[in-house]
């Protein structure tokens, strides 16, 4: 027989469940750029656009503005946190930063499953185009899964769970930014760079168990996006201002 504290329980259980779902729906939608930056947030909206309550997405947005994927302001509400070259700078010092200790971590820890991983991470991606057309969100997404799949992958055996979800934090907020570069790479004459021979670069390094030498290709390899999709954001905002 269900007793009232029971029935609270399974309510309870029940709320943190749809805002756990509302909040992986939004973060989708934020990661993809379906949901723009500094994009204003209303929950009467997003209702509809989700199918949920009242209580689950406000629940969600306050989740998220603690990610820092959304900001909440007192007076205009919830809305998608913006971008800026100045954070895109700053998050890439953090994640460089972040990889030097995790890399070596792994290399000095990581075992043959660790490896296989990585290979096949490597593989999948590797076979996976990068969209030419901005309107292919699906595509997009699609090497996006991937390529987050090969940097977690070459960092999974460094054994510490606290560093694992730090860097799966960046990779979300890197993520934000690194759609814009995907999706407009061809704008004002952007070279293109063979992400692919970067990517097995470090893989190569990172087999080798060479730690000084992944780091380092590394950090150039999340430098040089990061320069090219601030490059990117100032030549766009500099064209707006026209």
């Amino acid at each position: 027989m269900e007793t009232p504290s029971t029935s609270r329980i399974d309510a309870a259980a029940s709320a943190r469940t749809l805002a756990s779902q509302a909040q992986e729906l939004l973060r989708k939608d934020i990661l993809s750029g379906q949901l723009a930056p500094g994009q204003r947030l209303r929950t009467k909206d997003l209702q509809v656009r989700y199918g949920l309550g009242l209580s689950p997405l406000r629940e969600s947005l306050q989740r998220l503005s603690a990610e820092g994927m959304v900001v909440n302001d007192e007076q205009r509400g919830f809305a998608v946190a913006p971008v800026s070259v100045a954070e895109l700078e700053d998050l890439t010092l953090a994640r460089t930063s972040l990889e030097s200790v995790m890399l070596p971590m792994a290399i000095s820890k990581g075992n043959a499953d660790w490896e296989a991983e990585i290979l096949a991470a490597f593989h999948r991606l590797s076979r996976t185009s990068l969209p030419l057309d901005p309107a292919a969100m699906a595509d997009a997404s699609l090497w996006e899964s991937r390529h987050r799949a090969f940097h977690h992958a070459l960092v999974a055996g460094c054994g510490s769970p606290w560093l694992l979800r730090l860097h799966a934090q960046l990779v979300d907020q890197s993520e934000r930014y690194r759609k814009i570069r995907i999706l407009h790479h061809q704008e004002q004459g952007a070279q293109v760079r063979n992400v692919n021979a970067e990517h097995q670069a470090v893989m190569d390094a990172v087999l080798r168990r060479d730690a000084a030498l992944a780091v380092d290709l590394m950090n150039r390899h999340l430098i040089a996006t990061s320069k090219a999709t601030a490059d990117l954001m100032q030549a766009r905002n500099q064209k707006e201002k026209q």
